[in-house]
């Protein structure tokens, strides 16, 4: 175990911590022909590389504005809706912009009707799971994605939404073949499972690996990428904890998307994993990671959209850091992972538990999210992070707004 640190004894506090976000459940959207804008969508703004777009030609969804509320199905190659779908196209309700063979089924409030958004003959089903039979070992960013729950949903008549893209990248967004710091596993240690479907996905600094696996990390410190160069306005430096501008070791998987035709925002669960706890709080060596958006929307943090209350980036220094000898969620996470053996035993590491974080998006937009972890200052004492359970949010009367909070238990 390296020596180069001392043991800091300031801890952030978990009172203000909790970012308000959306209320209420999913409501059913209301059939309705009234105007709306326009969306934008700039497929240079989706940030980071390629989009994909050689496999979105003809997809030029409009906003959604209707003609009135006396609105009258048009012809089969109308699109009276303005959502860009034509009846001949598969749109079943020309007069309602929410409903098309790109948009998401919204779960039908209660005391409400169903109704078929995506326009497929059926109410309220599941978007079906794709991260099924997927392998530990491989570098496939497409099966990284799917791992995290984000996945190819639609293509009708040539228009798609959902997971068009994915590649490896470092932290700055160059291309790079990850190895063992990308993993796809059914679990992470003794108690922790995915948050949905069958696989989730892990990024580390070392070794995406639990004990026993092979290329499995045996020690605190496994080195990996080697020098990196962080995202422009990183490390983040965390209030009154000046940290170092150096980083190390950083592995980011990079997704492109188009949402929804009624989608208003998205989510995604994740877990922080580090040997820097709690040694390092409060100093310059405060690994992080973070979710990085183009175009950023609203709310976001030099386009970063993981963070606590007090604009806290994740790292040991977030305030929902609640995995730990003697921490409000205990050790159980922790067992069977590497975290609780290597170093000083169970005292030695800690984790966040499951965090949820949202954003908004606009109908038919096309977007970058770019996942990434690093080692700030060295590269030894590693971390990782889980993350699971991507959907897509479609609202009404409600907005998404960027946020991370706790899952409920």
């Amino acid at each position: 175990m390296t020596s180069r640190r001392k043991r800091s004894s300031c801890r952030p506090s978990t009172a203000t911590g909790e970012l308000v976000l959306l209320s209420g459940a999913l409501m059913l959207a209301a059939v309705s022909c009234s105007a709306a804008a326009e969306p934008h969508l700039d497929d240079e703004a989706a940030g980071g590389g390629k989009t994909g777009q050689e496999q979105l030609d003809g997809f030029e969804p409009g906003s959604g504005g209707g003609a009135a509320s006396d609105c009258v199905i048009g012809g089969a190659s109308e699109d009276r809706d303005k959502d860009g779908f034509t009846p001949a196209q598969g749109d079943c309700n020309d007069c309602d912009p929410s409903v098309n063979p790109g948009a998401i089924e919204v779960p039908t409030a209660q005391g409400g009707h169903p109704a078929d958004e995506n326009c497929d003959g059926q109410t309220d089903e599941a978007l079906p799971g794709c991260d099924g039979g997927l392998a530990l070992e491989s570098g496939a960013a497409l099966q990284g994605a799917r791992a995290a729950d984000v996945c190819f949903q639609r293509d009708v008549a040539g228009k798609r939404y959902g997971l068009i893209d994915a590649r490896y990248v470092r932290a700055d967004g160059s291309m790079f073949s990850p190895g063992p710091q990308v993993g796809i596993l059914p679990g992470f240690g003794d108690n922790v499972t995915p948050r949905n479907g069958e696989r989730l996905l892990a990024l580390s600094t070392g070794r995406a690996r639990l004990p026993g696996h092979i290329d499995a990390c045996l020690a605190i410190t496994c080195e990996a990428s080697g020098l990196g160069k962080a995202p422009a306005g990183f490390p983040q430096d965390v209030p009154n904890c000046a940290g170092s501008k150096e980083i190390n070791d950083d592995i980011a998987l990079q997704i492109d998307l188009r949402a929804p035709t009624n989608a208003t925002g998205y989510s995604f669960a994740f877990s922080f994993y580090t040997h820097e706890y709690p040694e390092f709080v409060c100093s310059s060596y405060n690994d992080q990671f973070i979710a990085l958006v183009g175009p950023p929307p609203a709310g976001s943090m030099n386009g970063n959209i993981c963070f606590d209350g007090n604009s806290n980036p994740v790292s040991v220094n977030i305030a929902f850091f609640e995995v730990c000898e003697g921490c409000q969620d205990g050790t159980a996470p922790l067992i069977g992972t590497g975290f609780d053996t290597l170093g000083n035993g169970i005292g030695d590491a800690g984790a966040t538990g499951w965090l949820e974080t949202k954003a908004p998006v606009k109908g038919g937009e096309l977007l970058s999210i770019r996942f990434a972890i690093w080692d700030t200052g060295d590269n030894a004492l590693d971390s990782t992070v889980l993350i699971d359970d991507f959907k897509w949010l479609a609202t009404t009367g409600t907005s998404v707004e960027v946020g991370t909070k706790p899952v409920p238990k």
